[in-house]
């Protein structure tokens, strides 16, 4: 049952007092960068993972995504920015010193690809859950095609300590800090992220363009315009990735998620799980002697699921997302929405992590109903236009059904964030939060000032491709990064984990009992506890 009888204040006065803002300093981040490797000509490079690179399937901070060219690039969770940027600084500059005269794209939507059969598919070795891991993405590839799956974004991984809760939900909630009322408190921190998340690709999409061979065959409605050689723009676009074109699933749009309790999440995500797909019926069972997909339901399984935003908890080997939901509920949020920075040689910048910290410890903050399929929809289309428009100055938004200017709603949403900024400032001793708030809002009261802005302002003055600038950014990261000094990891250091990797790898695969069509109806006909 929701508590909402304590308003915004009330409950920022809480969050203000210095017994439970000092428990702030234990926020936890983690990054997921994707990058796709290109050729130095800013094709996609066809060479396979290397080996130098350690194992996808068992390094902790070097795997690959949907492709064997779309490198992974992960941080374990840490309190200190600097230090989770100097971790992911260090990683990428390990990997690219051993992908030869490779770049990596710095860019969310992909560089030059003539045809989708050049994308391959990642590999994981000869185990059954590698080979279950590559069927998977032969899925994806069947239903949706490989384009959609080279695309790349960065993801933010955010925890709350437990001593915050236990202070916390004492507080506003009269409970304890246990499985249930965590979790319950990251639902409503979800469900306000969802109605504010329009704000993300605002401030941070950086894909107004593309190359025309990305949407080459496809039907598409949106009024493009033509820069270039060969790249396409919409005007006021700030994250094609976002769009219809990009990272989204037609086929799901009739699931209703519910986040309004993590046990209808997980009841929600087991039903597209377990339900049958007239439209991926078609790549049931095996063509040429191999399987199309994993099965043929309207999920092959949970991480098929796209969303801005996804409630997570560490799972065990071969443990589905939900069984581990289920039992040991909500760990972490991971956002979703950010796409890559192209003006940072690790694809984010400083000033996000505080400010995402604002963003979410707001969402906590602010109280929060439970969604209606209807408030649900609204989401939706709100961040449909801002992804498509959002730069448009007479860009309206609907919030409980009515319409509102978005500048509007922006700078009512600020105005809060001002305000956990100050508690944040104030339990660090630092001035960090209120500056990275200012430096967002500016943006807001100048568009010219966002990265997809920035992105049109290069290629329209210059009369640029959107891959020409992707290559010379590319390569001037390689340069620096390759002079870089290593922070937190060394070479000596990721290369005995790569091998460490490679030893895990074999030790899956030695530790096989049974057949892999044994192994797929095992994993699909376990019990939920």
């Amino acid at each position: 049952m929701q508590t909402l009888d304590k308003d915004f204040n009330e409950r920022l006065a809480i969050l203000a007092k210095e017994e439970l803002a000092s428990t702030l300093a234990g926020i936890s981040h983690g990054i997921e960068r994707e990058a796709l490797r290109i050729q130095p000509n800013g094709k996609l490079a066809q060479t396979p993972h290397n080996e130098k690179l350690g194992a996808a399937l068992t390094h902790d901070y070097i795997t690959t995504d949907f492709s064997e060219s779309l490198l992974e690039f992960i941080t374990p969770p840490e309190q200190n920015v600097d230090k989770t940027l100097g971790q992911l600084r260090d990683v990428h500059k390990f990997a690219l010193a051993n992908i030869g005269d490779e770049c990596l794209w710095p860019m969310s939507m992909p560089c030059y690809i003539d045809d989708q059969n050049e994308i391959p598919i990642a590999q994981f070795g000869k185990s059954n859950v590698g080979k279950m891991k590559s069927l998977y993405r032969e899925g994806l590839k069947n239903r949706y095609g490989s384009m959609m799956q080279a695309i790349a974004g960065v993801h933010f991984n955010f925890s709350l300590p437990d001593s915050f809760w236990d202070l916390w939900l004492d507080k506003v909630e009269g409970s304890e800090n246990n499985k249930e009322t965590k979790s319950a408190a990251y639902f409503a921190l979800i469900r306000n992220y969802r109605r504010f998340c329009w704000l993300i690709p605002y401030l941070y999409g950086a894909s107004p363009a593309l190359c025309s061979s990305f949407i080459k065959g496809k039907n598409t409605t949106l009024p493009f315009k033509t820069i270039g050689k060969g790249s396409l723009y919409l005007p006021y676009a700030t994250s094609l990735r976002m769009s219809d074109l990009g990272y989204t699933n037609s086929a799901q749009s009739g699931l209703m998620t519910c986040y309004n309790q993590v046990d209808t999440y997980i009841a929600s995500l087991r039903k597209a799980i377990s339900t049958p797909s007239e439209i991926f019926e078609k790549y049931a069972g095996k063509k040429d002697g191999q399987y199309q997909q994993l099965n043929s339901n309207v999920l092959q399984i949970e991480n098929e699921l796209y969303s801005p935003i996804r409630p997570k908890q560490p799972t065990k080997p071969l443990e589905k997302p939900t069984d581990a939901l289920q039992a040991r509920g909500v760990e972490y949020i991971e956002v979703r929405a950010l796409d890559v920075d192209p003006f940072s040689d690790i694809g984010i910048e400083r000033n996000q992590f505080f400010f995402l910290d604002v963003f979410l410890v707001y969402c906590v903050v602010m109280p929060s109903l439970d969604m209606t399929p209807e408030s649900y929809r609204e989401t939706e289309t709100n961040l449909r236009a801002v992804v498509d428009h959002g730069r448009d100055p007479e860009l309206m938004l609907s919030t409980e059904g009515e319409s509102v200017p978005m500048n509007q709603w922006a700078a009512e949403l600020f105005a809060g964030m001002r305000q956990v900024a100050k508690v944040l400032d104030t339990n660090h001793e630092v001035a960090e939060y209120s500056k990275a708030v200012e430096q967002e809002w500016q943006k807001i009261v100048d568009p010219a000032l966002t990265p997809s802005a920035k992105v049109l302002a290069i290629l329209l003055g210059e009369n640029k491709d959107n891959g020409t600038l992707g290559v010379e950014l590319a390569s001037a990261y390689k340069q620096s990064l390759n002079q870089a000094e290593y922070k937190f990891f060394d070479a000596e250091k990721l290369s005995q984990h790569a091998v460490s990797s490679l030893d895990a790898q074999h030790h899956i695969e030695q530790s096989d009992t049974v057949s892999f069509d044994q192994f797929l109806s095992d994993y699909f006909t376990y019990q939920f506890n």
